[in-house]
């Protein structure tokens, strides 16, 4: 099959994904946790004494002035996540007394504390890495495949897989108050992982099959180096993709957005090693002839 011919429609595909992501990310940006931010977060369970409400007016009202709260977010059937400036573990357990005191019932589910430095710092440790990360990919790939135009094209895959999940979670964040949080970086970091890997296995065939058939074209090499590892892409993308559409499913709360990130990364991953690396080579290539003959 002439998988090249139809490279403008695989771009056109992409186009479609990125330009909403690119989009979302400029005009919403991406909804950070505690983790980047620093306060605190606290989830509780709350059963309301007979003739009160809870909603986001009676909470603020029971914790009072004296407690500096973000956002309330109701989670669940009676569940409520708050966010608020760092709690110690005591203005934690006075503002759960008050809440007992004024609504009812109230158990803890879940509480975590940052400080604002330590968010800082995470957040410039996270951008520091993806751009090391980036580097150390791009710089590697030109060296094994020496040339630089296959680090290139590696790194420009990656980067559509990064945008496509930021994009999407910046759509999450401004629609769904989805956050994302350390978890979500590491979901990141594999993502930019695994996309390179999957292009490497093309890459290399192609490698491989240049030195097979040294006098036909480059878009033929491409084209027969794609339909010999599309099986193999797609078959080990799957396994991972049914293992984390069961995490999604029926993993816990606390991981859900960790699979679905892992998940949109390996969807994506295995769709930009075969239909825009190897199509970017190509373009590149046909580039380089054309101003070969001027």
């Amino acid at each position: 099959m002439q998988f090249m011919r139809y490279k403008i429609l695989y771009f056109s595909i992409s186009l479609i994904v990125l330009v909403p992501s690119l989009i979302s990310l400029i005009l919403f940006g991406v909804k950070p946790a505690i983790d980047f931010t620093g306060g605190a977060l606290l989830e509780v369970s709350m059963k309301p004494m007979e003739g009160k409400e809870i909603n986001e007016t009676s909470i603020r009202e029971a914790a009072g002035e004296e407690f500096d709260l973000f956002s309330i977010q109701k989670t669940g059937e009676g569940t409520v996540l708050i966010r608020s400036k760092p709690l110690s573990q005591e203005k934690k357990s006075m503002l759960i007394d008050r809440f007992r005191d004024a609504l009812g019932e109230v158990e803890e589910v879940r509480f975590e504390t940052v400080g604002p430095t330590i968010g800082a710092e995470l957040l410039r440790k996270t951008i520091t890495a993806i751009i090391i990360a980036a580097i150390l990919i791009l710089l590697y790939v030109a060296y094994r495949f020496r040339e630089f135009r296959y680090g290139v094209c590696a790194i420009l895959a990656m980067f559509h897989d990064t945008f496509i999940v930021l994009g999407v979670f910046s759509l999450l964040g401004h629609f769904a108050n989805i956050e994302v949080d350390t978890l979500f970086v590491t979901a990141l970091l594999t993502t930019l992982s695994f996309s390179v890997h999957d292009t490497i296995v093309v890459y290399d065939r192609i490698r491989e099959s240049l030195k097979r058939h040294p006098k036909a074209a480059f878009e033929d090499i491409v084209n027969l180096s794609v339909a010999e590892t599309l099986g193999r892409s797609v078959n080990n993308s799957l396994t991972i993709i049914f293992m984390l559409v069961a995490l999604f499913l029926l993993g816990g709360v606390t991981t859900r957005w960790f699979v679905l990130a892992l998940l949109i990364g390996t969807i994506s991953g295995t769709y930009s090693s075969t239909f825009t690396a190897a199509p970017l080579l190509v373009v590149w290539e046909n580039w380089l002839q054309r101003r070969k003959k001027k």
